[in-house]
C-alpha cells in the first residue's frame, strides 16, 4: 500500500475511534440505534407515503420517483460493497464497539448515508421547506454509521457523494423530460 493510501487509513482508524467513543454510552447507543434503525428505511418509506397526502396527487410521481432512485441507489451500492468488498470497522478493530447488527457484511460505501442523502436530495429540490427535518436527519443517519462502529469515515462520504450524483441526475433527467 503506498503511503497516501497508509495515512488515510490511518485517519480513517483514529476517526472511527473517536466517533465509537459515543456509542459507549447507553443512552447515545440507544439514540444512535434508533436513528441508524429509522435510517434503514422506514423514514423514507413513510415519507414516499407522506409527500402526496401532504401536496396532493402531483407528489406520486416524486414518490415513484423516490423508489426508482432508491432501488437504483441500493443495486449500484450492493454492486460496490461485492466489488469492494471492505470489512466492516468493528469486525477490524476489536476495541471498536458494535451495539446494531449491519444489514450486509461490508463497508464500502455507507448505504444509509448514500440513500439519506439520495432522498434528501431529491424530496429538497422539490420542496425545499423539508430539508428543515431532513439536512439534520440525513447527518444524524451518517453520524450513526460512524457511531455504532460500522462504517469508517470514508464509506460515509463516499456514500454521501454517489447518493447526492444519483439523486441529483435523477432530478436534471425528471426536469429535462418535463417531470418535475
Amino acid at each position: 500500500m503506498n503511503a497516501t493510501l497508509v495515512h488515510l487509513s490511518r485517519l480513517d482508524h483514529a476517526a472511527c475511534t473517536t466517533f465509537n467513543r459515543v456509542n459507549h454510552r447507553r443512552a447515545w447507543s440507544m439514540v444512535f440505534g434508533a436513528v441508524s434503525r429509522l435510517g434503514d428505511g422506514v423514514f423514507w418509506y413513510a415519507m414516499m407515503v407522506i409527500l402526496p397526502v401532504v401536496y396532493g396527487q402531483a407528489d406520486i410521481i416524486l414518490s415513484l420517483a423516490l423508489a426508482l432512485n432508491g432501488a437504483a441507489c441500493t443495486l449500484l451500492y450492493r454492486w460496490l460493497k461485492g466489488a469492494t468488498q471492505r470489512p466492516r470497522p468493528c469486525e477490524v478493530y476489536a476495541h471498536l464497539r458494535r451495539t446494531v447488527a449491519p444489514l450486509d457484511r461490508f463497508s464500502f460505501p455507507s448505504g444509509h448515508t448514500l440513500h439519506a442523502v439520495a432522498f434528501t436530495v431529491l424530496i429538497g429540490c422539490a420542496h425545499p421547506a423539508w430539508c428543515v427535518v431532513l439536512i439534520p436527519f440525513t447527518v444524524l443517519v451518517a453520524g450513526s454509521r460512524l457511531i455504532l462502529g460500522l462504517h469508517y469515515p470514508s464509506d460515509v462520504i463516499a456514500g454521501a457523494v454517489i447518493g447526492g450524483a444519483v439523486s441529483l441526475a435523477t432530478w436534471l433527467a425528471g426536469g429535462a423530460l418535463g417531470i418535475f
